[in-house]
């Protein structure tokens, strides 16, 4: 059964049945919004740009994008980069996995940012969302939708934290600015 996450709202990643997530991927999935112009609407690709930031003791220590597709220690992973969104039509356009059991212990929150590199804002972007899929069935956890697009370039979208043995996912939808994830550490670091 799928959470549809508000803005601050955490979930844990312990099973219904008390067990433990062991791999989870976080989708993106986004399309182009029309836009109306002197011979009717039309639709410009955007290129949007997921990456997730490794955070220990609220330090950054590696980070997964398009161009450093696995983490150094393996245990998150992108699956590539996709340059126009749309093409799973509700589907996942970009994911980035997570095996949860490989995360070294001194990594505590890992944190996932969208970014458009070609500087589109999210005025342009319709049907964005990011959600949390358990690896394991295919099984969508939690799902957080980006409504009512902005003139920002980048979203903080979620954060999954270790607090003790488990894991939590925490919805944060924080507008920003930048093209790339360095650009967006100053709006990451309060969320940590």
């Amino acid at each position: 059964m799928t959470v549809n996450l508000t803005k601050g709202q955490a979930i844990s990643l312990q099973k219904n049945d008390g067990g433990t997530l062991t791999a989870v991927r976080m989708g993106l999935g986004w399309q182009a919004a029309p836009r109306r112009g002197l011979f009717g609407s039309r639709t410009r690709e955007i290129d949007l740009d997921a990456s997730a930031v490794l955070f220990a003791d609220k330090q950054p220590v590696d980070v997964v994008f398009f161009r450093h597709l696995v983490s150094d220690d393996g245990s998150v992973r992108h699956t590539g980069d996709n340059l126009v969104g749309g093409v799973g039509q509700g589907g996942d356009d970009e994911a980035i996995l997570v095996d949860l059991q490989r995360v070294p212990v001194h990594i505590d929150q890992i944190v996932f940012t969208v970014n458009s590199f070609t500087g589109q804002t999210f005025q342009e972007v319709q049907n964005a969302f990011c959600r949390l899929v358990d690896e394991t069935n295919g099984q969508e956890l939690a799902r957080y939708t980006l409504a009512g697009g902005g003139a920002y370039t980048a979203q903080i979208m979620a954060k999954v934290h270790r607090a003790g043995g488990s894991w939590t996912m925490t919805a944060l939808g924080t507008p920003a600015n930048g093209r790339t994830f360095q650009d967006l550490m100053p709006a990451i670091l309060p969320h940590l």
